[in-house]
């Protein structure tokens, strides 16, 4: 009888051993961690229909179960500052995420912070995003800021609609700059705001905040993008 040599038996158990950490890894549900304020979390709309929730859907009418249900670290009202107050006091997921993504800056505008503290804020946020993606910079992506200012709500204030386009203008060209700087994915959800944003089914009963017939969009344009990505 022959008896295999103890290098083939070293090759074997190292292979084994091998699988066995492997594919436990590769039946494991992707994760997502969305950062953001109130268009994260969806002020004013149901659980499921908040765009974070409805991506995960999509994904997993795609592949079905291939997503566990996304983690939302985001407050109504919250500035990139109090982002990192907010992510410092949650539990996170220290193996990192499959896919991050980020929408901050509307409340830095709103509030009139300097545009200076914001891209500090902002390219330090982006770099905490990276680290939880494992530093895959092609598993992160930003949205831009909605302009609030030509919602029912601005309306009925007598908001300056060219002042606040023109703020919310900047802060998205400050966050595009810095997101091509990291070669980070950095997708466009104003200008198509701005023609939809003022239609009363577009807003919630604050008529202020986006529907879930808005974000519907922003998941359709969320999907494209993680689709390209290789998980």
């Amino acid at each position: 009888m022959l008896f295999p040599s103890i290098l083939t038996l070293g090759v074997m158990l190292s292979f084994f051993m091998i699988s066995e950490k492997v594919m436990p890894d590769q039946t494991k549900p992707f994760t997502y961690l969305a950062l953001g304020d109130s268009y994260t979390i969806g002020e004013g709309v149901e659980e499921k229909d908040r765009y974070p929730v409805q991506l995960v859907s999509a994904l997993n009418e795609i592949e079905e179960n291939s997503w566990s249900s996304p983690q939302i670290i985001a407050k109504t009202g919250w500035t990139v500052d109090e982002l990192e107050v907010g992510i410092n006091q949650s539990l996170t997921d220290e193996q990192g995420y499959d896919l991050v993504t980020l929408l901050i800056g509307v409340n830095n505008q709103y509030r009139g912070r300097s545009m200076a503290d914001f891209e500090k804020d902002f390219e330090a946020m982006l770099r905490r995003a990276i680290d939880f993606a494992r530093g895959q910079k092609d598993h992160v992506v930003v949205l831009s800021i909605p302009d609030w200012g030509v919602t029912p709500f601005a309306v009925t204030r007598n908001t300056d609609k060219a002042k606040v386009a023109l703020e919310i203008d900047a802060y998205n060209s400050a966050k595009k700059a810095i997101c091509d700087k990291y070669q980070i994915t950095f997708i466009d959800i104003t200008e198509d705001y701005r023609v939809i944003g003022a239609k009363t089914e577009m807003v919630v009963e604050d008529q202020l905040h986006p529907s879930a017939l808005v974000y519907s969009r922003w998941t359709e344009k969320l999907l494209t993008e993680v689709q390209k990505i290789k998980f």
